[in-house]
């Protein structure tokens, strides 16, 4: 029986779109037989990794100050139980969460800089608990605005994850336009953009293809991250300034 372990980085907890996604990815995850689980760090007690350096001395070695006085050896111990673990965070200034980003600063206590190694992909690091560190992951990220370069930033740091710490990212899906489409919680603007309820759709196929196929295809992960804009070729057309100019313009006068 595969386990799925979702941290939710968003500060609206189990109340905002990433919950609702990670909703989604579960339920293709489970009609196929996996048990899921969702960890809202919004909901939970994380302290700020101050880079104090206790965690790398001989006495205290990778034992956090923090280890008893908050979740994250709760939330440690269900990723080393996890199958595969889903990185799930909306874009705040063009980057992860802090919360997510205080999450993952966490883990360096867990590591031994003073233990020398080579990552498989040939990088310089050190020693990582790989119980915690290296299973097979999932990014899902949203954001309202549709441009791609929005998530460019987060995209790039979980890549670098992947290869210095050893875990294989086995997909990644960017859900844009929230705001637009009503967080698919709108009936309205799905009917507006019904290419949303086809993204949707994807990534619950994705939650059944991390069961059975322990990756998510890239047809899927293209499908789930499409531009939901009913206009053709709007993903090429986007990438021009004079048609964002229009866009803009029809935009203001709609608001009028």
């Amino acid at each position: 029986m595969i386990k799925i372990i979702a941290i939710n980085g968003s500060h609206s907890g189990k109340k905002g779109y990433t919950h609702f996604l990670i909703e989604k990815l579960f339920k293709g995850s489970i009609e196929e037989g996996a048990v899921c689980e969702e960890i809202a760090l919004a909901e939970l007690n994380i302290n700020l990794c101050k880079g104090c350096g206790i965690c790398n001395t001989e006495k205290h070695l990778q034992k956090c100050i923090y280890e008893e006085k908050d979740d994250i050896a709760m939330i440690f111990n269900k990723m080393r139980e996890a199958d595969i673990i889903i990185y799930a965070t909306p874009i705040y200034v063009f980057n992860m969460t802090g919360l997510m980003k205080m999450f993952l600063d966490r883990m360096n206590a867990t590591g031994n800089s003073k233990d020398f190694r080579l990552s498989e992909s040939g990088l310089f690091f050190h020693y990582i608990n790989k119980d915690i560190y290296s299973k097979p992951f999932v990014t899902l990220i949203c954001h309202d605005n549709f441009e791609n370069e929005s998530s460019k930033n987060v995209v790039s740091y979980f890549k670098t994850f992947s290869r210095f710490v050893d875990a294989p990212q086995i997909g990644t899906i960017i859900r844009r336009s929230g705001k637009l489409t009503g967080y698919g919680k709108d009936k309205e603007k799905e009917r507006e953009f019904p290419k949303i309820l086809e993204s949707h759709k994807a990534i619950e196929l994705a939650g059944k293809e991390l069961v059975t196929k322990g990756k998510i295809s890239k047809r899927t992960q293209r499908t789930a991250n499409m531009d939901i804009f009913p206009i053709p070729f709007f993903s090429i057309l986007k990438k021009f300034k004079w048609f964002k100019e229009k866009a803009l313009e029809k935009m203001k006068l709609n608001s009028l």
